[in-house]
């Protein structure tokens, strides 16, 4: 199996697949510690070696941090994301010593020296301190605790202000898929032009865009099982409904057996081929998936796959608006799902450190 990899910064490379850690945050069924250290051995031997998580996913830092202990011969291959996302009620006090204090709390959890990569959001730009809050934790970076800072789910305006304040982002981590375009309003030449890479999670809208779901009958629009297919239920009701989406899954269906694989990996692939996207985030509870994860690199669409998946696509009526704009609405129906205040309900060591 072979993954291939990217350079996100001199020195610093990733595998372009790297393995989410959401879904190991509970949320998806109950979480055997032992089984998922396991999972992430295989992972790193299939040469995915590039990890996701956050101080907001419940128990996620601390389960690498254990994976690193009780593996060690694939501790020095890892690469671990993390993030920083303050409570929403937090953001008007979010200062120098909060900051530091969570940076620290994942620094522990991880049990590393120097964070490889932390990714920044903030919920509301009404509260005006993310530029100072940014500017803090690049003061971590040059005090060492952080090594590259990286941004998730900002918009295009509020990330250039950063990026003008000179915080020296070089990624930024946000939904991208066949389903949802929306970085290509304005992200993708902002990006290109200050020079970040893309890490896009959602190429595979939590499953929909799968063998699974063609000629099915439509999922309910309410909640689903979990938080991801809820949330990816009401994407493709922006893009243009279900008998759309069947369209598409069609279209994906033949250009997989064309190429041998199946719906998820064309899926995959065809956000990967887009311009600065230097990796994609999978999401798996085990390694059920792993061995097609290992195709995606050796499928290459070509100019007539590219223009049977556009033929459909071009006729989506959503979503619309800037990265993430839609979530935002906390009155909404994409806002309603969030949940703010992750960061005050993780415990700090749950695992231990």
């Amino acid at each position: 199996m072979t993954i291939a990899r990217a350079t996100l910064a001199p020195g610093y490379e990733i595998s372009r697949l790297i393995k989410g850690g959401w879904h190991l945050a509970g949320g998806h069924g109950a979480v055997d510690a032992a089984q998922a250290c396991h999972d992430m051995a295989a992972f790193v031997e299939a040469g995915i070696t590039t990890f996701d998580c956050a101080d907001i996913y419940t128990g996620v830092e601390e389960l690498i941090g254990l994976f690193r202990r009780d593996y060690p011969q694939h501790a020095s291959r890892l690469q671990i994301h993390t993030k920083f996302v303050p409570d929403l009620d937090r953001l008007a006090t979010c200062d120098r010593a909060y900051v530091e204090s969570v940076i620290d709390r994942s620094l522990r959890r991880l049990g590393v020296e120097q964070l490889d990569l932390v990714q920044f959001h903030w919920w509301d730009y009404a509260a005006p301190r993310f530029v100072e809050a940014a500017l803090e934790l690049e003061r971590l970076r040059r005090a060492g605790k952080i090594r590259l800072l990286g941004v998730t789910n900002f918009g295009t305006a509020q990330l250039g202000a950063m990026l003008d304040a000179g915080v020296p982002f070089v990624a930024h981590q946000l939904q991208y898929s066949l389903l949802d375009d929306r970085p290509e309003s304005a992200m993708i030449d902002l990006c290109r032009r200050r020079g970040l890479a893309l890490l896009c999670y959602g190429t595979v809208a939590g499953g929909f865009l799968s063998d699974r779901w063609l000629g099915q009958p439509p999922a309910p629009a309410g909640p689903q099982a979990n938080r991801s297919l809820t949330k990816y239920r009401l994407i493709i009701e922006e893009f243009g409904g279900w008998d759309l989406f069947q369209q598409l899954l069609g279209v994906l269906a033949a250009v997989a057996k064309r190429h041998h694989c199946d719906i998820a990996t064309v899926a995959t692939r065809a956000i990967l081929d887009r311009p600065v996207v230097a990796g994609a985030i999978v999401g798996a509870t085990n390694t059920a998936h792993l061995a097609n994860h290992g195709r995606i690199d050796t499928v290459r669409l070509d100019a007539d796959d590219e223009e049977r998946i556009a033929a459909v696509t071009a006729r989506r009526s959503g979503p619309r608006g800037d990265v993430y704009e839609l979530e935002r609405d906390r009155e909404g129906a994409h806002g309603r799902i969030m949940r703010y205040t992750l960061n005050r309900e993780t415990p700090a060591d749950s695992r231990g450190s």
